[in-house]
């Protein structure tokens, strides 16, 4: 039976950026379809320093920060639940406590401190690295128009869990859901020559396997329109990066590493997030890599894995050229 996993509030970081005034608005929309509270969420960095006269100050610059953002919510948004939240402590561990287990965090692309060259702040990196929830990351030109299209960044069956919540967002946004496979021809080359002789045979089967996910997803999700894309191509990153430019989010699905050990959020999803033309979701699969999902059809587990150890928690797994599937 699925569970709905949009069925909670939307966390929204507020630091006084433009970034993250667009990202609070994106997460107001988001909480409005949801029909869910969204939180505001401002980090003072004031922890243990309570009589200290500039943490005071930031305290009540927070507040103020807090109540202006709430009250641009209410003129865009009067039916949203806005609830607001001071966090003495980082941000990063801020939203993430507010989510909870449940929550899903909107963070924009680049906050206050940063250089303008540093297109994605430490924040977002930080919370997008180690979340056990999804984080949205909202990128994009303001004038993006809109497409009706969530692309979601999948390799097989085995990502059903986590592509139920782009097909539910695709629901709710009336939208229609695109599953896209990216892979790499040439990523046996040196170590299974073999594969080469069967192209088609491999591309063939990667078809087969898209649509049984696809049949999956429209088993669950009555009346929404699911579409399905093989693509091969030596640049993952590039491949998914041109397909942002015709949606209006893009999923991609993290693995985290066992013991928390290692990076969660590969080359692909880092590229992603630096220069995707739309707002990124990150759907966490759990370090059991899809709620107990196997390899199928054959495939070994080292070749095109999350955690593989030249990109841990890539949504195909291999560097570039390497090794491995290039494909989500």
């Amino acid at each position: 039976m699925y569970q709905d996993v949009t069925n909670g509030p939307v966390i929204a970081g507020v630091d006084g950026s433009p970034e993250a005034g667009d990202a609070v608005l994106w997460a107001a929309g988001e909480a409005y379809r949801r029909k869910q509270p969204l939180h505001l969420v401002h980090a003072t960095g004031t922890e243990g320093r309570a009589t200290d006269r500039a943490a005071e100050e930031a305290r009540a610059a927070g507040h103020e920060l807090l109540a202006r953002t709430a009250e641009g919510v209410a003129g865009r948004f009067p039916d949203v639940t806005v609830v607001r939240r001071l966090a003495p402590g980082d941000p990063v561990h801020a939203l993430h406590d507010e989510a909870g287990t449940a929550g899903t965090v909107v963070v924009g692309h680049r906050g206050l401190g940063g250089f303008a060259e540093l297109l994605l702040g430490s924040v977002g990196l930080g919370v997008a690295s180690r979340t056990r929830v999804p984080v949205v990351v909202v990128r994009g030109a303001r004038d993006h128009a809109a497409t009706g299209v969530v692309v979601a960044c999948v390799r097989d069956e085995r990502d059903h869990p986590w592509a139920r919540y782009a097909a539910r967002e695709a629901a709710l946004r009336h939208a229609t859901l695109r599953l896209l496979n990216v892979w790499n021809p040439l990523s046996h080359t040196g170590t299974a020559l073999t594969m080469l002789d069967d192209i088609d045979g491999i591309a063939q089967q990667r078809v087969r396997e898209m649509h049984a996910l696809a049949d999956g997803l429209r088993a669950e999700f009555a009346g929404l329109t699911v579409t399905i894309e093989v693509e091969g191509g030596r640049s993952t990153a590039g491949l998914l990066v041109q397909a942002s430019r015709e949606a209006d989010l893009l999923a991609v699905g993290a693995h985290h590493p066992p013991l928390g050990i290692g990076r969660s959020v590969g080359h692909v999803v880092h590229a992603l997030l630096h220069h995707a033309h739309c707002p990124v979701v990150i759907v966490p699969r759990g370090t059991d890599d899809g709620h107990g999902g196997h390899a199928r059809h054959g495939r070994h587990e080292g070749h095109g894995e999350p955690g593989e150890p030249g990109e841990p928690g890539e949504p195909g797994g291999a560097a570039e050229g390497g090794p491995g599937p290039a494909g989500p």
